[in-house]
């Protein structure tokens, strides 16, 4: 029985995980931190389900901010001056993946084929791991001051209906029927019913590893550290434990993967985009359907644990301490969005976190083999789509470690398309 290592207990790790078990391989899952634990990504993210969310980070003219991020430590994307001559080519490289027009609309098509189907995915895995009840389907919601303020991300829009999304538009008096908690300053609002949330991403990651294990993976808590390959087979992973013996491994370690590509033989461009959310805890109000405020950019969701605001970009590496005022940003946008919420929370209400996503810079993420051996499968980089993206994602990582057709083109996604 092909034995197959699986390095990181986030999303894309407990999805690989089980597809590879259901292929009929033994699985060990080596991952330091508690699976859900609040020191990956999967934790922290914003929860949505958005098979719409095709449309890179960069996009024409972005470069003409770069000055911007720069100069304000606290705007929705910031680059601090200490970290900028070491993320230089990455931003580089990051600005020309947007720069066009029909770039950008190359993404989408990549991203579209990964993402579509994506709730329905979520849904039929959490239902097997008997929490169900965390995965909903009711929509997601674009709101706007005005249709004016919509219209001017005219070209997002449009690359999203050649792609085959579609969506529903609100009127001020419509969103208001939706939404009666929302602030009365949102006039406008576009509604994907395809889309679909996590009430708990932490939990719902926890369950799915404790599911692996059920059907039979093992978990080492330990952090990895490399590859013992020979005449250019896999025969182990090495961990700060001792040595883990495999025969595949697929690295899944989100933001810390860049090493261990390296180790097998691929220089990738990883970066880390860090990002913050705030919850409030037994929120007195909220949406009833998880929207992204375009005053804003991010997203809003009433979650098992309280009602959470997240987003923010931050670009400052790996070591840098979290600048919580951004979190903060974050925790008073709810406040101003939501008027029923009181104005007096005491701190111990208010949870900030700070993570660190994954990041390419032509917004796709790696999925295929190691130069060094196929034994060894990338699958990281998935920016702000690591949770909606996981299920396909793992899908693609089995069916190359098993030699079958992948069931969509995943030449977007080669590690090796950066030279």
């Amino acid at each position: 029985m092909t034995h197959s290592a699986v390095i990181g207990g986030g999303i894309l790790g407990a999805c690989t995980a089980l597809e590879l078990l259901r292929a009929g391989h033994r699985v060990t899952i080596i991952e330091p931190g508690p699976p859900g634990g609040e020191q990956a990504a999967s934790y922290g993210n914003g929860c949505w389900l958005s098979p719409m969310s095709v449309i890179p980070p960069a996009v024409p003219g972005l470069w003409r901010k770069v000055p911007g991020f720069l100069a304000d430590p606290l705007g929705p994307l910031a680059i601090r001056w200490s970290y900028f001559p070491k993320v230089l080519p990455w931003l580089v490289r990051y600005l020309a993946s947007g720069w066009t027009e029909a770039r950008v609309l190359k993404t989408a098509q990549a991203l579209r084929a990964l993402l579509q189907g994506a709730p329905a995915m979520h849904a039929a895995l959490a239902g097997a791991a008997g929490v169900g009840h965390l995965i909903e389907r009711r929509g997601l919601m674009y709101i706007y001051p005005s249709r004016a303020e919509y219209e001017a991300e005219a070209m997002a829009w449009r690359i999203r209906r050649q792609v085959g999304i579609d969506w529903i538009e609100l009127t001020g008096d419509e969103l208001r029927q939706r939404e009666p908690e929302l602030d009365r300053r949102y006039g406008f609002a576009a509604l994907v019913e395809e889309g679909g949330h996590c009430r708990d991403p932490g939990a719902y990651v926890a369950a799915l590893v404790a599911l692996a294990e059920a059907e039979g993976a093992a978990r080492v808590a330990s952090r990895a550290t490399g590859f013992r390959v020979e005449a250019g087979r896999l025969r182990a992973v090495r961990t700060e434990a001792g040595e883990v013996a495999a025969d595949r491994a697929v690295i899944a370690a989100g933001a810390h993967s860049r090493p261990l590509a390296a180790a097998v033989g691929d220089a990738v461009p990883l970066e880390t985009e860090r990002g913050y959310h705030a919850m409030i805890e037994g929120a007195e109000t909220g949406p009833r359907t998880p929207l992204m405020p375009s005053d804003g950019k991010m997203s809003v969701t009433m979650t098992a644990r309280g009602l959470r605001c997240a987003g923010q970009v931050e670009i400052a590496g790996l070591e840098a301490a979290p600048n919580w005022k951004r979190a903060e940003i974050l925790r008073d946008h709810l406040l101003r969005s939501f008027p029923g919420l009181p104005r007096d929370l005491p701190a111990e209400r208010v949870k900030l976190w700070m993570g660190h996503r994954p990041s390419m810079p032509d917004g796709l993420p790696c999925i295929g083999p190691a130069r060094a051996t196929a034994d060894v499968v990338h699958a990281f980089g998935h920016g702000h789509v690591g949770l909606v993206a996981a299920p396909r994602s793992a899908r693609l990582v089995a069916q190359m470690l098993t030699g079958q057709a992948t069931e969509i083109d995943a030449k977007p996604f080669d590690p090796h398309r950066f030279g």
